[in-house]
């Protein structure tokens, strides 16, 4: 890798897939970023945009998660040039597990990943940067149902659980499949500012922001995942009194172990503290009580557990990013 990128050249974006990557998530950032690119081309054409390049384990075509086939530019270490940006998507198991053990994948990403400006992965691309120990001491995500994996196979890095996706110096890692989009946008606006991504992501009709986290990453999800464990039971007797005084003693009790022991075995199983957790039973009753009623405020407040349509209101504004009205205008 020899040639750099200048101030005046189009900003180089190497897509590192390899066989059996989710399409979307080669193709939806690319989207984004080519977005940027015809924007500029009607508003500002003398200004260098977004060059993208296709790396594959050899250059020519090479097939996605869907069977649809692609082509790639390059293999990724006869690739020349010093990428501004190197994005790296993620897959199904069983494909990630044969890009793990690639070796001259994990070891090109190693070599590039420092050399590159920045470094990007979608979805379970986290898990090829971890390899590459690109995660090392560093804040990322994944798509929700591989936090846990992630945590535990690579527990040098600090995995967040309910991120769209995360920033840490020159590493992005962003949560499962359209996340990579969001992440794209995001870096559209710290290339080239807000103006030009809120045009971008008008275009795509996309959030420029998207309101909360990792929404699908649910707490009826966690508890699903938890099933026939120690909590299990509990869980379910939780989403029943979500309306009532529940104190982290009582579910103790319920759980038959001390509180201290009770708040470490929740946390562990469910990713999430009592509380917090409680409070995520409430907030997404209340959504759902939004989308499917015209019930008022005060009403769908106190049928989700909350004390009243304020407590509900900045629960909203803290987890989702918008007001109770606006979510229900929008959704």
């Amino acid at each position: 890798m020899k040639k750099r990128e200048t101030k005046d050249a189009a900003r180089t974006v190497a897509v590192a897939a390899y066989e059996g990557a989710d399409l979307l998530d080669v193709t939806g950032p690319i989207e984004v970023f080519n977005m940027l690119n015809r924007c500029l081309s009607e508003t500002a054409p003398e200004q260098p945009g977004y060059r993208i390049v296709l790396l594959a384990e050899k250059s020519g075509p090479f097939t996605t998660c869907p069977g649809v086939r692609i082509v790639a530019d390059h293999a990724w270490d006869e690739f020349p040039e010093t990428a501004d940006t190197v994005l790296v998507p993620g897959s199904p198991d069983a494909a990630l597990e044969v890009a793990l053990k690639n070796r001259r994948l994990i070891e090109w990403l190693a070599q590039a990943g420092p050399c590159t400006r920045r470094l990007v992965s979608v979805c379970t691309g986290a898990f090829l940067l971890a390899e590459a120990g690109l995660l090392n001491g560093r804040r990322a995500t994944t798509h929700w149902l591989d936090l846990e994996r992630l945590r535990r196979e690579y527990p040098e890095v600090e995995v967040e659980n309910d991120a769209i996706y995360t920033r840490d110096g020159s590493v992005a890692t962003s949560a499962g499949v359209t996340a990579g989009m969001d992440l794209a946008l995001a870096l559209v606006e710290e290339d080239f500012g807000r103006k030009m991504a809120l045009a971008v992501a008008r275009r795509l009709v996309m959030f420029l922001k998207r309101p909360g986290g990792q929404a699908q990453f649910s707490t009826q999800l966690r508890a699903q995942m938890v099933e026939g464990g120690q909590l299990a039971p509990l869980l379910s007797w939780l989403k029943e009194n979500r309306c009532g005084r529940v104190t982290v003693e009582e579910l103790a009790n319920r759980a038959a172990m001390s509180p201290r022991n009770f708040a470490r075995v929740f946390v562990r199983e469910t990713g999430a503290t009592p509380a917090k957790y409680l409070d995520q039973l409430k907030l997404e009753r209340s959504i759902a009580l939004l989308e499917e009623t015209t019930l008022p405020l005060e009403r769908v407040a106190r049928d989700s557990g909350f004390t009243g349509a304020e407590q509900m209101r900045r629960a909203f504004i803290r987890e989702v990013g918008v007001t109770p009205i606006a979510y229900r205008t929008r959704f």
